[in-house]
């Protein structure tokens, strides 16, 4: 008996869980100083390579075969795979930004920051990602997530140089940089991933259906 789409999906993920946990064990080792601007960007970014290394696995994966139980048309089950996905892709992410973010001993606020910033990141590229290789294939999402996660990870870059850090290297909020720099970035990269998803789906659940009809 052949494991159903999900539960492959799921062992799928599970490599990439365990890599980065295991990578998060010599960060114990690191040493900082405030104010850890590169070394939060870098971490960022390692969280972002891992969500787009996870996303561009996974989204084969998701297709019309997940939910046949289910009365739902095509398009429908596809979208609900992706977003199967997309969660898969943004929890695992999520562990592995609590455990390396322990192990560099941030404070807790800004261990929050960083799990904020990653979760907010690993959705947006894998919905990007999944949308991007429904509709123009595996390059074009790989491109094009690459570019998101960048985008993003800036948005955060800058708002951390211009604000800064606490005295022991504190997340500091300031509320009008935050308006000013991450949340227009934030909403925009969801509007357009959530486009992409939405786009991708449907040209390949109408694909699927004209491919159907002909045969």
């Amino acid at each position: 008996m052949t494991d159903a789409p999900m539960e492959r999906a799921v062992l799928a993920a599970v490599p990439f869980l365990l890599i980065g946990l295991a990578l998060s064990l010599p960060l114990l080792l690191v040493s900082w100083e405030p104010p850890p601007t590169t070394l939060v960007i870098v971490h960022l970014s390692a969280l972002t390579l891992l969500a787009l290394a996870a996303a561009v696995l996974l989204a084969p994966l998701a297709g019309e075969d997940w939910f046949l139980g289910r009365a739902w048309q095509t398009g429908w089950r596809l979208a609900a795979s992706g977003v199967v996905v997309v969660v898969l892709v943004t929890a695992l992410v999520a562990l592995v930004s609590l455990a390396s973010s322990a192990a560099l001993r941030y404070p807790p606020s800004m261990q929050f920051l960083q799990l904020l910033s990653a979760v907010d990141i690993a959705w947006v590229v894998a919905a990007f990602v999944i949308g991007a290789g429904r509709a123009w294939g595996r390059g074009a999402a790989v491109v094009g997530g690459v570019i998101v996660g960048i985008a993003c990870v800036a948005a955060i870059w800058r708002y951390l140089d211009i604000v800064g850090f606490g005295p022991e290297g504190e997340w500091i909020v300031d509320s009008a940089q935050l308006w000013r720099n991450v949340i227009p970035a934030d909403m925009l990269a969801a509007l357009v991933a959530s486009g992409v998803f939405v786009y991708g789906t449907l040209r390949r659940g109408q694909a699927i259906e004209q491919a159907s009809a002909q045969s």
